[in-house]
């Protein structure tokens, strides 16, 4: 059995995790340096999710690539992972989720679209990413919950709020001189209950494509 190894933190629960692919070694999310020792430690899949982004120095595509030199399978999805696999698939790493193809089309292309703030133990998310917001306006809209007006102002005003204070709370109070005090309650109840998670529906997907590879 191949040796893989998985970086993860807010986009999925550990706990979760294990139940998808359980003979993985799950390490905190990346920084600069991890994807290094990873192979060191004889990784042959690194499964690459979440990463730091600002209280540390990121993971580096330099790192990547020479894992990929060393025949390691990389794949990535959902967070940093998809924002990497979109800057090298071309040489090797593999995409996956509908993040990574977002950052691949040129819908989104900033790193805070899949950063937020998470508690340093155990990881929980504390502020919502600006994909799952987007994907969430995005459902609301095949359905006909919400109009394309309203969806272009809730995009707007969290664009507007830094990534570690986001959340729809916030969000809809401040989009209530633009919806309407009523409309915009109406709108956070519908949120509550039709909220896409589209890291964490990456997340899995990511562990489901290690786990189709024939490597054990």
């Amino acid at each position: 059995m191949k040796k893989i190894i998985v970086f993860l933190g807010p986009s999925l629960s550990k706990e979760e995790a294990l139940r998808i692919l359980p003979i993985a070694d799950y390490r905190p999310p990346a920084g600069r340096g991890d994807v290094l020792k990873a192979i060191e430690d004889g990784a042959k899949v690194i499964g690459l999710i979440d990463g730091v982004f600002y209280h540390r120095v990121t993971v580096t595509p330099r790192e990547i690539m020479n894992a990929i030199d060393r025949g390691v399978i990389v794949i990535g999805g959902a967070s940093i992972g998809a924002l990497r696999a979109c800057e090298l698939d071309n040489y090797g790493m593999i995409g996956i989720g509908k993040i990574y193809n977002w950052y691949k089309e040129g819908k989104i292309n900033a790193d805070d679209e899949v950063a937020v703030a998470y508690h340093p133990s155990t990881y929980q998310p504390i502020s919502e990413a600006l994909v799952n917001i987007r994907a969430t306006l995005d459902h609301l809209l095949s359905k006909s919950k919400i109009s394309e007006e309203e969806a272009k102002v809730i995009l707007r005003i969290a664009k507007e709020v830094p990534f570690y204070l986001r959340n729809y709370n916030r969000i809809i109070q401040r989009s209530i001189s633009e919806l309407g005090i009523k409309r915009a309650k109406e709108i956070f109840e519908i949120i509550k209950l039709e909220r896409i998670d589209q890291k964490r529906e990456d997340a899995i997907e990511v562990l489901k494509k290690i786990k189709e590879i024939e490597v054990f």
